[in-house]
């Protein structure tokens, strides 16, 4: 019998489709209708979706002006603003070039606690090369429709991997800033650069405003550690947040083929990757036959299948109060299947445990890159696609 099944098996894998990295399996995305989009959701009733803007190409990121105006972050290079619903077709001037390809490009941004008197603006970007990736920090002000004063505050050493060089940037209570990392998505088990504290590459660094290193990082002084380290072992990050009123920071990351993390951040931990994970590489085999070693965090939430996360935010308004101290992350895609993005919710306790989870906007069928909350308490989201949308929830009545 077992002659008779080796051959089958070895025909049957030969036929089989080969699924290459970065191929999902499924169609493109359907064009977004003009909504608005009334729903229900398990524990907030009666809500609408309102797409307050479209247009957008690749959006990243999002800020809420004090005047009322959205700035918006496109990844091919472009800085957008959207002023009463109308997106102005003429970009920001004054914005550092950038390399763009796949998620290379303009990524971040942050205003700085004292823009309404300073109007300093921090990007996340790749810096040009033909070749490789530099993950870059650059601050200017904003003076009408232009960064001025542009300068460079911090450059990552070059990574050759256009897919994981994503950054997010984000202000701490105390005045400094967090930065994430990516490049670390590797595929073999000897490659750890995760792991390496001479490389910025997967970790996230804190910054004082100006780019210098605050003396109580945790490892400054440390042979062999870049003093801007604040965390280590990240694949690839793609949403980030500081709690408003509690200030731990929290980080979400892609996995592979599953593996997919929620993190509360502390100061000089190590959360994994690659020694630890729960994903596989996209061949099928995993990365890792360990999903927890002593000496590496555990993850608040992991998904298995993946959901491609991106975008994080923990709400803290009045206008969704059975919402309140709720995690929303955004989602991409579920599974390797396309037209599965969408934004999850997930009720934690004041610990930090994971309770139970929620899909929103499914029916969009609409990856979904960011969500914010703005200064009045509503949800905004920007969804991903050449011709993006941004969307804004709020109560129905």
């Amino acid at each position: 019998m077992k002659r008779l099944i080796t051959p089958l098996l070895t025909a049957l894998a030969a036929a089989a489709p080969v699924v290459a990295r970065g191929q999902p399996a499924g169609g493109p995305p359907p064009p977004l209708a003009a909504g608005p989009f009334v729903f229900d959701t398990a524990e907030q009733h009666k809500l609408r979706a309102v797409v307050v803007a479209t247009g957008l190409a690749h959006p990243w990121s999002m800020a809420f002006l004090p005047d009322g105006g959205i700035l918006v972050t496109e990844r091919e290079g472009r800085l957008r603003i959207v002023r009463n619903g109308v997106l102005d077709p003429q970009p920001i001037a004054g914005v550092p070039a950038v390399s763009e390809k796949r998620l290379a490009g303009l990524m971040d941004i942050a205003l700085h606690p004292r823009f309404a008197t300073n109007h300093l603006v921090y990007l996340t970007y790749s810096k040009p090369d033909p070749v490789t990736y530099k993950t870059a920090l650059a601050r200017g002000r904003l003076e009408g429709n232009e960064l001025v004063d542009v300068q460079e505050l911090f450059a990552s050493e070059a990574h050759v991997d256009n897919a994981a060089s994503a950054s997010r940037v984000v202000f701490a209570k105390d005045g400094t800033l967090f930065m994430s990392i990516g490049g670390a998505t590797v595929f073999q088990q000897s490659d750890k650069q995760a792991q390496d504290p001479s490389l910025y590459t997967g970790k996230i660094i804190r910054l004082r405003d100006d780019g210098s290193v605050p003396p109580d990082n945790p490892f400054v002084g440390r042979a062999g550690y870049k003093p801007e380290i604040y965390s280590l072992g990240h694949r690839n990050t793609l949403g980030l947040f500081v709690h408003p009123e509690t200030g731990e920071l929290w980080q979400n990351e892609n996995g592979p083929l599953g593996g997919d993390e929620l993190n509360v951040i502390r100061a000089g931990k190590n959360y994994g990757w690659p020694l630890v994970t729960y994903g596989r590489q996209y061949s099928g085999p995993r990365v890792s036959d360990k999903t927890q070693m002593e000496g590496m965090e555990d993850p608040v939430v992991f998904w298995v299948p993946s959901i491609a996360p991106s975008g994080l935010t923990i709400y803290t308004g009045s206008q969704f109060p059975k919402w309140k101290g709720n995690v929303f992350v955004g989602s991409l895609r579920v599974g390797e299947i396309t037209v599965t993005g969408h934004l999850e919710r997930i009720v934690v306790t004041e610990r930090g445990e994971a309770l139970r989870r929620e899909t929103l906007l499914l029916d969009l069928k609409q990856r979904v890159r960011d969500v914010r909350q703005s200064p009045d308490g509503l949800l905004y989201v920007l969804t991903e696609e050449n011709d993006s949308a941004l969307i804004r929830l709020e109560p129905a009545q």
